[in-house]
C-alpha cells in the first residue's frame, strides 16, 4: 500500500520523471535541466494553496498530483480545487493508485472548504478520460490555453 505524503525538494528528480514519461510529456519536459522545476517547486512548497504530493511504495516515489485551492466569486463565493499533473509510474498503472491519489484529493478538497474539484486533462488523452468519468467527474466544459511564451 503506498503512502500519499507532501512532496520534498529532494523528490524533485523523480517527480519530473513521472512528467516526461509519457508521449505528451517526453517533448515538452527536460528532466536534465532541474534548475527550473526546483525554482517552481520552491514557489509552490510556499504556497498554502498549493499541494504537490507524491506517492510513494518502499521509499521510491511511484505516483504524484498538484492540488490547487482556488478562492473565487462565482457561485455564490464557491472555492474550488484544482487538480493537475496526475502521474503514475508505468508499472503502476491499472493497480488502483491513480484511483488512491484523486480520492486524496477529493478529502483534502473537502477538508479546506471547496466544493467543487476540477481538472483538466489532454484531449488526445482518451484512457484518461474514461477513468475520470469512471470517478464520477463530468466532462462539463470546453477548455482553451493560450501561451505566452
Amino acid at each position: 500500500m503506498p503512502t500519499i505524503e507532501r512532496a520534498r525538494v529532494e523528490d524533485v528528480p523523480s517527480i519530473v520523471a513521472l512528467l516526461a514519461d509519457d508521449p505528451l510529456g517526453a517533448g515538452r519536459e527536460t528532466p536534465d535541466d532541474l534548475d527550473p522545476y526546483l525554482r517552481a517547486f520552491a514557489v509552490i512548497d510556499a504556497d498554502p494553496h498549493q499541494h504537490l504530493v507524491v506517492a510513494r511504495r518502499d521509499g521510491r516515489v511511484v505516483g504524484t498530483l498538484q492540488l490547487t485551492v482556488l478562492p473565487g466569486l462565482s457561485r455564490t463565493a464557491t472555492t474550488r480545487a484544482q487538480v493537475e499533473a496526475v502521474r503514475m509510474g508505468r508499472d503502476e498503472r491499472g493497480h488502483g493508485l491513480g484511483r488512491e491519489l484523486l480520492e486524496w484529493a477529493e478529502r483534502e478538497a473537502r477538508e479546506r472548504g471547496c466544493a467543487l474539484l476540477q481538472l483538466t486533462t489532454d484531449a488526445s488523452r482518451e484512457d484518461a478520460h474514461r477513468f475520470y468519468e469512471r470517478l464520477g467527474y463530468v466532462g462539463s466544459h470546453l477548455g482553451f490555453k493560450k501561451p505566452l511564451t
